[in-house]
């Protein structure tokens, strides 16, 4: 992230927009379980909010300085922090209830990544488990707002194919003001 994302994302504006719009727009119908996992934590503007919502939530953050002051602003909550990366979870198969990622898919590196990352999430999540997510589309804005900060954009024709070809079932997807939210669920067994 771009200095501009990391004093933006760790403001306290982003903090109330996440908490009161932001979340319970993706989250809307959506049941997270007992065991949350969070993706791409960042400086945790929804990671509070998502621990009133869930018993156990694990947030996972790649960059090692964002994860240590979460981790420390955290502690002794029902909140775990690991850092690591999504394209490549530290995590057994069927250990979550749910996964959520606010503003982190386009973070990953290609498009490849991204596939790694679904397919990650599929194997971490138990079956009936839900996949949340919440990111920005391509533009120039966007674009302008990520220099010097890697920015690949989800297409939102093509990303429910992805979803799909991974396993996940029920893929929905909603738009917004130049933003989206996706559902998808691990199917149960059978």
């Amino acid at each position: 992230m771009n200095r501009f994302e990391t004093w933006f994302c760790g403001s306290p504006f982003w903090r109330y927009v996440t908490q009161q719009q932001l979340l319970p727009w993706v989250l809307e119908g959506s049941n997270l379980g007992e065991h949350v996992l969070e993706l791409g934590a960042g400086p945790g503007a929804a990671t509070e909010e998502l621990r009133r919502r869930a018993a156990r939530v694990t947030s996972l953050e790649y960059h090692h300085a964002f994860a240590a002051k979460l981790a420390a602003r955290v502690n002794g909550s029902n909140i775990s922090v690991i850092q690591g990366d999504a394209a490549a979870l530290p995590f057994p198969g069927t250990t979550f209830s749910s996964a959520i990622a606010i503003l982190m898919l386009h973070h990953l590196r290609s498009k490849e990544s991204q596939d790694r990352a679904f397919a990650e999430v599929f194997r971490v999540l138990r079956p009936g488990g839900v996949f949340l997510a919440f990111d920005i589309q391509d533009g120039w804005l966007h674009r302008v707002a990520h220099v010097r900060s890697t920015f690949v954009p989800l297409a939102p024709a093509t990303t429910p194919a992805r979803l799909t070809a991974t396993g996940f079932s029920s893929v929905a997807f909603a738009s917004r003001r130049g933003a989206f939210r996706i559902k998808a669920l691990r199917p149960r067994e059978t």
